[in-house]
């Protein structure tokens, strides 16, 4: 099982310095990749209407592409990883070209975890369909999967075309791999037919396991390999004490399916990046 750290967008701050060192003392800790979070935009809880939301326009936010375009100048090994972007609030061919100009900095260390969001504002501030996310996401990953693996595409669908063009350059990844967030029935549903594997939010136990023995299935009813899904869980620190790390990753190890991990530091009073990277140094201290 590989191990990352979730980025602590909320709590990092806005130094680059510090993003650099942060970066760079996970990468020399042997995690293996680094996870961030997306929303482009924070609303007013106090606005008309009002808003609810577990983020609000106090929470700061790094768009996680350029972000990694960043963090490939100054690490060398840490797979790059979005949890997740809110796909059907940008343009296709636009993230697509993005998230390959990303790989080729990296040499190849991006896998791009996408979803559908909850945020309408987001959607309306961005002028996009928050109704029709579900369907478009579906027809957006074909499209920047052609646009990664081939010069020229023509593509006519529901809300995309492509007249015979192409990006340039390619990703180093043909295609860049796709995860999916999310948890609901269609979800899962849907990226057992179309993704390479699942972002969920869950901790390990017996249900946990029920509902990805469930999701295997399915993706044998898509005709397509369990064995070639990952899966990444999400260790979120301050939902269990110190005391008790070592056997909440054990119960991680030993579930079926589960390929990746990722630490998630936030919630736990820190106060500097370099907290959070103690942090993490403590977690890789119980865990060997």
């Amino acid at each position: 099982m590989r191990i990352g750290a979730v980025f602590p967008q909320i709590e990092i701050g806005a130094d680059p310095a510090a993003i650099r060192d942060y970066a760079q003392a996970v990468e020399e800790l042997g995690y293996t990749h680094l996870l961030a979070f997306d929303h482009v935009l924070g609303a007013n809880p106090d606005r008309p209407g009002g808003f609810k939301g577990p983020y609000t326009y106090r929470h700061q936010f790094h768009e996680p592409l350029v972000l990694f375009g960043f963090l490939a100048a100054v690490t060398r090994r840490l797979e790059l990883v979005s949890g997740i972007i809110i796909l059907p609030q940008r343009q296709a061919v636009l993230a697509a070209k993005q998230a390959a100009t990303v790989d080729v900095l990296s040499g190849g260390r991006l896998r791009l975890g996408v979803a559908v969001g909850w945020n309408a504002v987001e959607f309306e501030a961005l002028g996009e369909d928050f109704r029709t996310r579900g369907r478009r996401i579906e027809e957006q990953i074909e499209v920047m999967r052609a646009l990664w693996t081939r010069e020229l595409v023509t593509f006519e669908g529901r809300w995309h075309r492509i007249p015979d063009a192409g990006i340039n350059p390619l990703p180093v990844q043909r295609p860049i791999p796709v995860w999916m967030g999310g948890e609901s029935e269609p979800v899962l549903r849907r990226a057992a037919r179309l993704a390479d594997g699942w972002l969920p939010h869950f901790r390990p136990g017996p249900e946990t396991q029920a509902i990805v023995d469930r999701l295997h299935r399915w993706i044998k009813d898509a005709g397509r390999e369990p064995g070639a899904f990952g899966i990444e869980g999400r260790f979120t620190l301050s939902q269990v004490s110190p005391d008790t790390w070592s056997k909440e990753l054990e119960a991680w190890r030993v579930m079926r399916g589960v390929t990746h991990l990722c630490v998630h530091t936030v919630g736990l009073g820190l106060k500097t990046p370099d907290d959070h990277v103690r942090t993490l140094r403590r977690f890789k201290e119980v865990s060997g």
